[in-house]
């Protein structure tokens, strides 16, 4: 045998090294124009703060008799239902005489993305000082409108962390993830100092019943009183913070011609059928109605905001000031009875599980509404939930999935159960019962179908007959509720940045804690583990049977092998 080893086989070079070199100067020139990109200087920004509830607006003079009748508390109203949620929106931008302060995850270029920006801009018309702060990471091809109104002296935009490169948004993402990863995921819209919106709504057709063949179950609440002025001192601190910079260093200077164009865009939106149906249905709507009656019924409550801070958005906030730490000051004890959560992305995480777990084991009664595979809208997010399910089963927690085909359903109360002058809020005396048809009352901070004038129909301008959870709330006790923009997820902890208000409502907790008994158990599949191991969904239908499933009811095999392939990834820690 030769002591000479055999010569070894030439391995051929790697295709990566390999490249054309045009394709090496496409990678060149697309990492330098990542690269060279950078963000501009905010030396100089112009300051602005929130103005207090101003004497004499409209909108406090309305506000005012209720106020004095219950001091120190704050006045809530719930937006349960789309059409509702985006009348009252406009309706508070049409009051507004002195200043609008505007908040917002995503802000989509539809119908009614387009008539909210046309009602600031004739509120700029009138004298209203307008600043508008939307995160940067949904605003691709707003750039041209943004640049227009930021133009109109009247008016202020900022974009939230901001992309550097605009064009080829994806290298941001290559060569900045760190930071482009962390959005502002607030929502809030305040007029005069005076009443607020606060919850889960971002602006777009999807969320205000506006057509579409999926629509978002929402829940958004209209606040006055001294919580207002938690939400106004929230807002000053993001748009002064280091992430918020002005739209005029961001984007060119629009010209004479792109305002023309904006102009016309503006009035097609408005003069469309679709957009005068929608508008003709919200202006006879219950919301509007009492608005303009001046008896919008409130549910009166000591309540507080929690929120973090802005610096979390470059990662520089201290744990104690960032949202679970605040929301664990603000609710005190935890629960000792019961927690009944909604949560559209639920992804509990070890740590969550391992905690929710410990509740359920020391007596505590715990249930979950969030979305089924069928109908939610990020896939991802399942997967990290579907890894946690048996874990949640076998400590005792309930959990139910809303079904795709729960089109009419919405979560909150008709109001707020009481009027503001103290009577009876005639939607809040009907009971809530279970439906044969699968529709119930409307009255309740429950999840009803609603019917009649102002609740919706679910038909919005061109229909839609599906629907997707995106409402975040839960309640403890029967003794608080907590509503804001916030998910159980590890994205709302770490990465985003989140607000909620902290309401002392016992109306208000009931009422969500009564629908996982009366409205859930029709909207919704019942998740078991079976004797054998497996899971098990029940689906209750309209004429009182039940069918059972032992695989996620009602998606696609794609579907499920895609959520199945994405828990197979360490990717838990960014849904």
């Amino acid at each position: 045998m030769s002591d000479v080893a055999p010569p070894r086989a030439r391995m051929p070079p790697s295709r990566a090294w390999t490249l054309p070199p045009r394709a090496w100067a496409l990678l060149l020139s697309l990492a330098l124009l990542a690269g060279c990109a950078s963000l501009p200087s905010l030396e100089g920004r112009s300051e602005s703060q929130a103005i207090a509830s101003a004497v004499g607006t409209p909108i406090h003079e309305a506000l005012a008799p209720g106020l004095a009748a219950h001091p120190g508390l704050s006045g809530f109203y719930s937006l349960s239902d789309g059409e509702d949620a985006f009348a009252a929106r406009i309706a508070m931008i049409d009051a507004a005489s002195r200043a609008l302060d505007v908040q917002y995850y995503i802000w989509n270029d539809d119908v009614t993305g387009r008539l909210m920006f046309d009602a600031l801009e004739r509120a700029a018309d009138r004298g209203v000082a307008v600043r508008l702060l939307l995160d940067d990471n949904n605003t691709r091809g707003l750039d041209a409108l943004l640049a227009t109104l930021d133009a109109h002296p009247r008016i202020e935009v900022r974009l939230f962390n901001p992309f550097r490169q605009r064009t080829l948004r994806l290298l941001n993402y290559v060569f900045d993830f760190t930071r482009i990863n962390r959005r502002m995921h607030n929502k809030t819209l305040t007029a005069d100092g005076a009443a607020t919106i606060v919850g889960g709504r971002n602006v777009g057709d999807e969320y205000f019943d506006a057509g579409g063949d999926l629509g978002f179950v929402d829940l958004d609440v209209v606040a006055v009183g001294p919580v207002v002025a938690q939400v106004a001192a929230s807002f000053d601190a993001y748009w002064r913070s280091d992430s918020a910079y002005p739209v005029e260093r961001l984007l060119p200077a629009p010209d004479a011609a792109q305002r023309e164009r904006l102009e016309r865009a503006v009035a097609a939106v408005r003069d469309e059928p679709a957009a005068r149906h929608y508008l003709d249905k919200i202006r006879d709507g219950r919301v509007m109605r009492d608005l303009v009656a001046k008896e919008l019924p409130f549910e009166w409550a000591a309540a507080s905001l929690v929120v973090d801070d802005p610096a979390k958005a470059l990662g520089r906030a201290r744990p104690e000031r960032m949202l679970p730490s605040r929301l664990e000051r603000a609710i005190g004890e935890p629960p000792q009875h019961e927690f009944a959560l909604v949560s559209p992305y639920f992804v509990p995480g070890r740590e969550g599980t391992a905690m929710l777990a410990g509740m359920a084991g020391s007596g505590v009664r715990i249930r979950v509404l969030t979305n089924a595979l069928e109908s939610t809208d990020v896939a991802a997010v399942h997967s990290g939930y579907a890894r946690r399910r048996r874990a949640l089963l076998r400590s005792g927690i309930e959990l139910w999935e809303l079904k795709r085909s729960a089109s009419g359903i919405r979560i909150g109360p008709r109001g707020s159960g009481r009027s503001r002058r103290g009577r009876p809020d005639v939607a809040a005396t009907v009971p809530e019962p279970v439906a044969a048809d699968g529709e119930g009352g409307r009255g309740g901070l429950g999840i009803g179908s609603g019917s009649g004038a102002g609740s919706g129909s679910g038909s919005g301008v061109a229909g839609r007959s599906d629907a997707s959870l995106h409402a975040k709330a839960f309640e403890i006790d029967r003794e608080r509720i907590v509503i804001g923009s916030f998910n159980f997820d590890p994205r709302s902890a770490l990465h985003n940045t989140e607000l909620g208000l902290v309401i002392e409502s016992p109306a208000w907790a009931l009422r969500l804690s009564r629908s996982f008994d009366q409205q859930i158990p029709v909207n919704a599949y019942r998740v078991r583990i079976d004797a054998h191991g497996r899971l098990e969904w029940t689906e209750r239908r309209a004429d009182g049977s039940e069918v059972l499933y032992h695989r996620e009811p009602n998606a696609s095999i794609g579907r499920k092998l895609l959520v199945w392939l994405l828990g197979l990834l360490p990717i838990e820690r960014l849904l």
